[in-house]
């Protein structure tokens, strides 16, 4: 039935469990997939979307570091936007509208198509272990499998608790039981656990909707793609989303139900998603605001269901459907099902390493909701590095820890294990420091040579991202060693309201210009005979106008890196005792023996910890 003993069990197969199974698998370890339900792997819970602002970069990393969600994204998405192209490009974020139930089993048939990969389906109501030591699971039939590592990627199903209106029941999910047992095993082992809330919107049929009456939304004229990879193509044909928004008449309606909202009445007492607020909560904290958008998404190419994006609601199914049919557009609006929230476990991440292996259990990993996060993207890219580092511990081999600087992924697990969070944690780009570094076209420069070298990136991917350095390198050195004569730029600097040229200079210097954007670029005949002389393709050349037009800004954040770095260098010993330093800080003293960070750097970033306090940590180890 199972291996004697598997190198990885993962439980769950949502994002974060697909990403963590692939990737232990495809690093040649045994890798058990354990979950409740196999003709549900993968599901989009709630939007059915991929990527967005700080999201669609996290997907890049993950493609570039050898994960599927880029490429399953690409192979099933309805419509590409890249959005935030009116700013600059460490804003740029790629977002997918995706077919949910192809992305569910595309997802599926890659992982069955995985060697190393053994599928169970059955509830894991326990762990064993034994000595601060994770040795198995045990299942709901009280069948024990042995491993030698085990990831928890539970999401939304630990005590899971569903709301709608007064109504309450357990599950994890829509039509979906609750996981029971796991958080007493934890909570026994010496865990601390706490209670999160997420919701989503009603699903409903898209025939009974007026379109007419709606907003269109359109995707990208040229549209791009997440993975690097050659294995799939940009979208040649999208879908259309459409907008339409609330009015005071749907507030007034949707306040009729607040008496009868778990959110309002007291029976939700744990904290749900600041940046994605219920309408009742928008309604209530923004009363001055007359109306709310609401984005009118698809769920696939064939099926008529659709996603009200917006309107994540809690509320008695008879208010939801009342207000829902007071929209412009959703007049005669039938439901699939009303919105809900939910009720779960989490356990505060400050009890993880930056492996996120728990420093409670050796060999027990944590990834995805269970950490206290919110979003797929986030689920995956912790699935992912949990993944990895269960393989290489398997391996006894090093750890990948990605810094601050080097990935938006390194920026997640960072502020979730030093910082910790009470509320359920989404990636911004405004969380990175370094964001000019951590752009989304440039995140096979950054990964996938790291991805190589554990062994999960591929030769071929390698050998692209090499390619596409190179080249873009060599056209940036074009730009700065050939000069453009007052004649062939003035015309174009004239339109752009730029000051005209009276001698010629170096291309590079003219396009640093902040008047000339980068599609000015390739209006230069000598940059277009250049382009169609070396057959370059649109990702080279956009990657090397961004190093010509950003070249000051990136290597002033390089400097700011690299200053980081050193004292990312500075190293605090495992059972450093901080309570034997006099001069520094009570809290600081708590928080960090609490934390336990690993380097100088980890502990700066730490609330409660002063400069102060830092410098004195640092004269106490003999800086």
């Amino acid at each position: 039935m199972f291996l004697e003993k598997y190198d990885v069990i993962v439980v769950g197969a949502g994002h974060a469990g697909c990403e963590a199974a692939a990737s232990a698998a495809n690093m040649g370890c045994s890798t058990l997939l354990v979950t409740m339900s196999l003709q549900n792997i993968a599901q989009m819970s709630c939007n059915p979307a991929m990527g967005g602002i700080a999201k669609g970069q996290i997907v890049r990393e993950i493609d570039a570091l050898g994960g599927y969600s880029g490429i399953i994204s690409d192979n099933t998405a309805v419509q590409f936007k890249m959005l935030n192209k009116s700013k600059g490009p460490a804003m740029w974020s790629p977002r997918v509208q995706s077919d949910r139930m192809r992305f569910a089993e595309e997802w599926r048939l890659r992982l069955e198509q995985t060697p190393n990969v053994d599928f169970y389906q059955e509830m894991v109501k326990g762990l064993l272990i034994k000595n601060n030591k994770i040795e198995g699971v045990v299942t709901s039939l009280g069948i024990e499998i042995k491993a030698k590592t085990v990831i928890l990627t539970n999401g939304t199903f630990l005590n899971g608790l569903i709301h709608i209106g007064d109504k309450q029941f357990g599950g994890g999910r829509a039509g979906e039981s609750a996981a029971f047992g796991i958080t007493d095993d934890l909570v026994k082992a010496g865990f601390e656990a706490g209670r999160m809330k997420t919701g989503t919107p009603p699903r409903v049929d898209g025939r009974s909707l007026d379109y007419t009456k709606m907003r269109e939304e359109p995707g990208d004229d040229k549209p791009a793609k997440f993975s690097y990879s050659d294995e799939t193509k940009p979208l040649t044909n999208q879908k259309l989303c459409h907008m339409t928004y609330t009015s005071l008449e749907v507030h007034d309606i949707l306040r009729e139900g607040f008496e009868r909202s778990p959110m309002f009445n007291g029976r939700i007492k744990s904290i749900g998603p600041r940046y994605c607020p219920s309408i009742e909560d928008k309604i209530n904290r923004f009363a001055d605001k007359e109306r709310h958008q609401l984005f009118v998404e698809p769920e696939g190419w064939n099926t008529v269901e659709v996603y009200v994006n917006g309107f994540s609601t809690s509320l008695p199914e008879d208010i939801q459907f009342k207000a829902l049919r007071s929209v412009a557009g959703f007049e005669k609006v039938k439901f699939f099902r009303p919105g809900y929230a939910i009720e779960y476990d989490y356990f505060p991440p400050t009890q993880l390493k930056h492996t996120l292996e728990t420093k409670l259990v050796e060999g027990l990993y944590f990834a995805g909701q269970i950490n206290g996060t919110t979003g797929y993207e986030e689920a995956a890219s912790q699935g992912l590095m949990a993944g990895i580092n269960a393989a290489l511990k398997v391996k006894e081999e090093q750890p990948l820890i990605l810094r601050r600087d080097e990935a938006y992924i390194g920026v997640l697990i960072d502020d979730l294990i030093t910082k910790g969070t009470e509320e359920p944690y989404r990636m911004f780009t405004s969380r990175a420091e370094y964001r000019t570094l951590l752009r989304q076209d440039n995140a096979d420069y950054r990964l996938t040579p790291k991805g190589y070298e554990i062994g999960l990136a591929s030769e071929k991917q390698l050998r692209r991202m090499e390619y596409k350095f190179n080249e873009s390198e060599k056209m940036v050195d074009f730009f700065k060693e050939t000069s453009i004569s007052p004649e062939e730029a003035n015309p174009i600097l004239i339109e752009k309201g730029s000051s005209t040229m009276s001698q010629s200079d170096k291309m590079f210097k003219v396009f640093s210009r902040p008047q000339i954007e980068l599609e000015d670029f390739i209006r230069f005949d000598k940059v277009k005979n250049y382009i169609n002389d070396n057959n370059l393709d649109d990702e080279i050349v956009e990657q090397a106008e961004i190093q010509v037009k950003y070249s000051g800004y990136i290597e002033k954040e390089r400097n700011n890196a690299e200053k980081l770095i050193r004292l990312e260098d500075i190293k605090i010993p495992e059972n450093f005792d901080y309570n034997k330093i006099k001069s520094m800080s009570i809290e600081a003293k708590q928080k960090l023996s609490k934390i336990r960070p690993i380097t100088i750097s980890q502990a700066s970033r730490i609330s409660g910890v002063s400069p102060a306090d830092v410098s004195v940590l640092l004269i106490h180890m003999g800086r």
